[in-house]
This record gives structure tokens, sequence and C-alpha cells, in this order.
């Protein structure tokens, strides 16, 4: 069926939304977020309520465009901006920091 993919950045993170319809045997539509190739929000709508309404296409597409413009938003508006904090590196030692000024440590010592 149809669906809507963007790419936004968010706090320096690039995030990749997809929203599809997964068909009429699973009935719902899908919407995730992924970091780095990981989901990192999903988010399901089911439609089994409106089966057997007239013009189902295109009320499946407005709510794919619906649930994919309200993730955009809460992603704009910050609702998850603490999945999005960078894990720090840790600290290298003074030593470690020497060995890397000098070129040490590498695979062929």
């Amino acid at each position: 069926m149809s669906g809507s993919q963007t790419k936004i950045t968010q706090k320096g993170t690039d995030l990749y939304i997809q929203t599809q319809d997964k068909g009429l045997k699973t009935q719902y539509v899908e919407s995730l977020v992924y970091v780095s190739g990981k989901v990192l929000i999903s988010r399901k709508t089911y439609y089994t309520s409106i089966l057997n309404t007239p013009d189902l296409r295109s009320k499946i597409r407005d709510i794919i465009r619906s649930q994919h413009e309200k993730i955009l938003e809460e992603i704009s508006s910050g609702q998850f901006d603490h999945l999005l904090t960078p894990k720090k590196r840790p600290e290298m030692s003074p030593t470690e920091r020497e060995k890397g000024k000098k070129g040490e440590g590498d695979m062929f010592d």
C-alpha cells in the first residue's frame, strides 16, 4: 500500500521516519523512527473499525498522513530528545593520550 518517509535532524542526530500501511491482513498503520539503523520509536494505529466503510483506501491514507505528521511534530517539539542524548566516550588516561600522540598502539606494534 502507501506510505511516507522523512529524514530530519534533531539535536544533531539524523532521524528517519517511515509510516506505512501494513495491509489488510494485519489492519494497521505503523510508524517507525530510526536512528543509526535502530528503531527508536514505534507506533501502530489499527483500523479494524473502518474496514467496511466506503473509500477505505482514502481513509487509510489519511491515517498515514496524520500519524506521520504527529510524530514529526512530537520530534520537533523535543518530546523524544531524552532518547537522543549522545553517549559519552570514555576519557582516555594520560598514558593513552600520550600513546596516541606518538602513534603508538597501532595493530602493527
